[in-house]
């Protein structure tokens, strides 16, 4: 049974989830958290603009703020869009994505599926070719969000694809590299042959 929602939660619920870093945080989740310790302002996201500043003025009871133009300005939505002649493959993109909208494999071309981008630009930076270029975002149907351009099931998809990528790189972190475990393998060989070879030794002396 799930508990109730706490502060960062409900704050949470604020933000739009495009997991973007302009406010200064790596991920909306801990912006919130931010805002909960009252380590951060609560006009720090341009995505959101004045929806997301009036919802949290409205929930932490605080007056109502302008946009803190230090961190950007609040712009259309875009969308990324992958010129696939011009990939490497690299997967820089892959792993630059907060929430897991680019799919392609290493030295295979990559595609972004546009419908689950945040327009966060992450990838932009990274991608060694500049095969990436920004375009207007499609308007897709679902049920409406706070935020014009985003429907709800497009923000609670990038708050859950956000959260899985984070669990599954934390399992990475922690699991011993393929170098390692053939290390690892190589020792345990090792170490058998060397007691068969002790025990073939022992039964041959008189």
């Amino acid at each position: 049974m799930k508990g109730l929602p706490t502060t960062i939660d409900r704050i949470d619920q604020c933000l739009p989830q495009t997991q973007c870093t302009l406010c200064g945080y790596p991920r909306c989740r801990e912006y919130a958290s931010a805002i909960a310790a009252r380590k951060a302002d609560i006009n720090q996201c341009p995505p959101g603009g004045d929806v997301t500043i009036s919802a949290l003025a409205k929930l932490l009871d605080q007056p109502r703020l302008p946009l803190n133009e230090n961190h950007g300005v609040h712009e259309k939505k875009q969308v990324v869009f992958i010129r696939e002649a011009e990939c490497i493959g690299c997967r820089l993109c892959i792993k630059a994505c907060p929430v897991d909208c680019i799919v392609g494999a290493n030295k295979v071309m990559h595609t972004v599926i546009a419908e689950q981008c945040t327009g966060c630009k992450l990838c932009l930076p990274v991608c060694p070719t500049d095969c990436i270029e920004l375009l207007p975002a499609e308007r897709f149907e679902g049920t409406a969000s706070p935020w014009p351009e985003f429907t709800s099931q497009q923000v609670e998809r990038a708050r859950r694809d956000t959260g899985l990528k984070l669990d599954r790189d934390a399992r990475r972190k922690t699991r011993p590299s393929p170098g390692k475990r053939l290390s690892d393998r190589n020792r345990l060989k090792q170490g058998i042959l060397a007691a068969v070879h002790r025990k073939t030794r022992s039964s041959d002396l008189p």
